[in-house]
């Protein structure tokens, strides 16, 4: 009988986050190429440095609006025409606007590269904002908010945000705009923002997957190479927003009859520029409420029975954070199910193990290859450390830190924002818990839905 011999299982090599090749057009725009062989739908991704604190506080919500219009037409091409065009070349396009500025994203056949960006910097640039168009997307989002009244998470997130952070910080404030902000908005509005912030001087490009017998400079220089800077009110620097003077209360948002109820539990956090290291706070994340195996889940979902999962994490703004635990329960065993957690979250005081250490570490590490394995999570990639304004190795660098993680790296780094003091929002019925809730000791404010 032949033997086969075993094979010997090694570690898996260092992997690196692939890095780009950088230029600059004329205009002021610089470009990241990331050459992947094999990746022949080419991702593009357009960051411009904005800030919704740049917009007028009677219209807040412009800017939103703005990106959302940035499809539906051009000086060149009418709505329908715009789409169809987009359909024929099989180009898919996407706006979006987060804490650290505006992002447009288009993924396109390597064969279509010069249709996807002529057609990418015809949006950007020369959007032509119909009437009909705002005044259809107003009333969408109108209608928007109102389901985010409906949706428990989102209500809780609403909530979330008018408790936590001071209220003359626009975080305290929804990004997308409140009712009261939006309905008078016109395409006048529109434009002027536009014309105002959106510029190519201090915007990045990222083109990413198989470049090859492509000649990207002239190909550039063609379409991006049209958009003319002007006049551009740069954003104000990234500050840390003030926590509201009460943020630390329970807040509960009253549904009667409701059959769940959504927990939040909030407290500050870092940015990822945070010293020494972002490294411990994502491994923290997946050991306190990142998986089925994690300590929030362990107890509430599989001994307790009270959810079908909750979640914990770090999450990064582009100054400061949050540390945010999430999820819903049954609404009878709310102030219970509440109760576990502040002692579940309360734990990490008393320290971490190795095997936590590991299993996080390892998880987050041995994914990477695979999560950053298309040209479209490489330039989704780069395009958060751009808009975090963090270098195009932090994602190498940070996972190099975490391979040397110990526990007290985790240990310290929990304590330094995890004290405690938590700002707590429950949606569902107050009245079958708001007593149970109050007997916590803490200041509890109940708010109609």
């Amino acid at each position: 009988m032949t033997v086969i011999a075993r094979p010997e299982v090694t570690p898996a090599a260092r992997w690196a986050f692939p890095q780009p090749t950088t230029s600059s057009l004329s205009n002021g725009l610089t470009v990241h190429t990331f050459d992947l062989p094999g990746q022949y739908v080419v991702a593009l991704r357009l960051i411009v440095p904005l800030s919704v604190r740049s917009e007028p506080r009677e219209s807040e919500g412009v800017a939103s609006l703005m990106t959302r219009l940035l499809d539906e037409g051009t000086l060149e091409h009418d709505t329908e025409e715009f789409t169809e065009l987009l359909e024929r070349k099989g180009v898919a396009f996407g706006a979006g606007l987060s804490d650290g500025g505006l992002h447009v994203d288009v993924d396109a056949p390597a064969s279509r590269l010069a249709d996807a960006l002529a057609l990418m910097v015809a949006a950007i640039a020369r959007p032509s904002f119909p009437a009909e168009q705002v005044r259809r997307l107003v009333r969408t989002r109108l209608a928007e908010i109102e389901q985010e009244r409906a949706s428990a998470p989102h209500r809780a997130a609403r909530e979330l945000a008018a408790t936590f952070f001071h209220p003359d910080e626009r975080a305290a404030r929804p990004t997308a705009g409140s009712a009261e902000t939006v309905s008078g908005l016109t395409r006048e509005d529109v434009e002027s923002f536009h014309a105002t912030h959106v510029g190519p001087a201090g915007a990045t490009l990222i083109v990413s997957g198989d470049l090859s017998g492509i000649d990207l400079d002239t190909l550039l220089a063609e379409s991006f190479g049209s958009w003319t800077p002007g006049p551009r009110a740069l954003p104000p620097e990234a500050e840390v927003p003030r926590r509201a003077d009460d943020a630390v209360r329970i807040v509960l948002v009253d549904r009667p009859d409701s059959v769940q109820s959504e927990i939040v539990v909030a407290g500050p956090g870092p940015d990822r520029h945070v010293k020494p290291a972002w490294a411990p706070y994502p491994v923290l994340g997946f050991v306190m409420g990142g998986s089925p195996n994690a300590r929030v889940d362990a107890v509430l979902r599989e001994e307790k029975g009270y959810t079908y999962g909750m979640r914990s994490g770090f999450r990064p703004r582009r100054a400061g954070g949050m540390f945010v635990t999430s999820g819903s329960v049954r609404t009878e065993v709310t102030a219970d199910a509440l109760t576990i957690l502040l002692e579940i979250l309360a734990s990490g005081d008393a320290g971490f193990t190795a095997k936590e250490l590991a299993d996080g570490v390892d998880f987050i590490v041995d994914t990477a290859p695979g999560r950053f394995a298309t040209a479209d999570a490489v330039a989704e990639e780069a395009a958060a450390s751009i808009l975090d304004g963090l270098p195009l190795d932090f994602t190498t660098t940070n996972l190099d830190r975490m391979r040397t993680l110990t526990t007290a790296d985790l240990e310290a780094a929990y304590a330094r924002y995890v004290t405690g003091e938590w700002t707590i929002v429950i949606v569902g019925d107050a009245s079958a818990y708001a007593d149970a809730i109050r007997a916590l000791g803490q200041r509890v404010d109940v708010v109609p839905n």
